[in-house]
């Protein structure tokens, strides 16, 4: 999601792909918020202007690499270059759209008013869609290039959240999902475009028609374990210790990780506090940690930060009956029962563990006919495989471990503006 492919007239990539996590564009946000305030940046995109989202790309390139930007014709997302090439047809979904903030989201179409705002062209961006409608075909050079029939029918697809939340059947308001990859997300869906009015979380057509989606978004979630194996356990040859060692270690210790804290805040944050500038930390260290201690410490901070976003779903009114995990953490059995008992609510695993490409798939079929509708879809492929209750001590304990981590952030920013 969110990446910029710039294309030439003869469809040929410009510079290589900004993508979602390169957060160059800090200037680009301040000026878009300044030019528009942020109160109407909500009003006509649903979200405000973050380093992610595709157009402060855009703008940068237009700003830094003025040689490239005269060469540029056309735009793409990431996946809608793999189906140019396919098809030679540009094309998005309405999903995925609406993280370049150029969507008006509420109305689902193009925002005339962001455009004529950045002084760009519509002709620059793809034809948008709902998600399970058939865009594209594969064509006779699409079809030589990765032998699929010439003709097969492609659906517009989604994001790798919104596809993934199909997949987990995460598809009307009540069910919410919390993914851990390299980035976390807690994702609710809503029949209605539900706001922050300070933007903390994002607002987004989901992948079904006449639905949106509200969602929280920690940058460094499982990039947080996998910075800290790859950096401090790596042997003279360069192999890590594996994951499930490291768990195996943090579970001998106790929950709360005797008051060791810490914010994954290793690329900025974007929910609850966008702020590029944010830093990690970990907080509270003593001799008698151990790493064990530290590896636990990154489970739980990183449940904590997404727990922020459940945290503002409160406020917002947007209903959690059911948490549906999903992801490379959902593999571990620890970081489930630490997330069942951080969020205080029982957490459900499905069967299909392919995620956004399960999802995608069942898109397809509701393109094909197989299924009428993406909830009929889901309905009928979407099973739940496991069930884990939170634990009422542990509960407890990380309760009061959640307070503490919430007020690391604040005296974190201080220290850091100061210096």
């Amino acid at each position: 999601m969110h990446g910029a492919v710039l294309l030439d007239e003869k469809g040929n990539v410009v510079r290589p792909a900004l993508i979602w996590c390169d957060v160059r564009t800090e200037k680009q946000c301040r000026d878009l918020t300044r030019a528009l305030s942020l109160q109407r940046l909500i009003q006509l995109t649903c979200n405000p202007a973050l380093p992610n989202f595709t157009l402060t790309k855009i703008l940068w390139v237009r700003e830094n690499e003025p040689d490239n930007w005269n060469r540029v014709r056309h735009v793409l997302l990431p996946k809608d270059y793999v189906r140019f090439r396919l098809t030679g047809e540009r094309a998005t979904d309405m999903a995925d759209a609406s993280g370049t903030l150029l969507l008006d989201v509420a109305h689902r179409r193009w925002s005339k008013e962001m455009l004529d705002a950045a002084a760009l062209e519509e002709i620059l961006l793809p034809f948008v869609h709902e998600s399970p409608d058939v865009c594209a075909k594969v064509s006779a050079g699409g079809a030589a290039e990765c032998g699929l029939a010439a003709g097969t029918p492609i659906v517009a697809g989604a994001g790798d959240q919104a596809a993934g939340a199909v997949g987990m059947g995460i598809v009307s308001p009540g069910t919410v999902s919390a993914t851990i990859g390299t980035s976390g997300v807690v994702f609710a869906a809503t029949d209605r475009p539900a706001l922050d009015s300070r933007g903390r979380v994002h607002t987004f057509c989901h992948a079904i028609p006449g639905r949106w989606h509200v969602m929280g978004v920690t940058q460094a979630a499982g990039l947080s374990l996998r910075w800290f194996r790859d950096t401090f356990t790596a042997n003279s040859a360069g192999a890590a210790e594996s994951y499930d060692h490291l768990t195996t270690e943090a579970a001998r210790v106790p929950p709360g990780s005797d008051g060791l804290l810490w914010t994954p805040y290793l690329m900025g944050e974007r929910t609850p506090h966008l702020d590029g500038s944010a830093r990690g930390a970990l907080v509270g260290l003593t001799a008698s940690h151990t790493r064990g201690h530290i590896v636990r410490a990154i489970l739980e901070g990183v449940a904590f930060s997404l727990r922020d976003t459940f945290t503002l779903f409160q406020e917002m009114n947007v209903p959690v009956k059911s948490i549906r995990l999903g992801g490379g953490g959902a593999r571990s059995p620890l970081w489930r029962q630490i997330q069942a008992d951080v969020y205080g609510h029982s957490v459900e695993i499905v069967e299909a563990e392919e995620g956004a490409a399960y999802g995608a798939a069942l898109l397809a079929a509701v393109g094909a006919g197989v299924w009428p509708t993406v909830d009929a879809a889901c309905a009928a492929a979407v099973r739940v495989a496991s069930r884990i209750d939170p634990q009422p001590d542990a509960v407890s304990t990380l309760r009061t471990s959640y307070a503490a981590f919430r007020r690391v952030y604040p005296a974190t920013r201080q220290i850091l503006t100061q210096s």
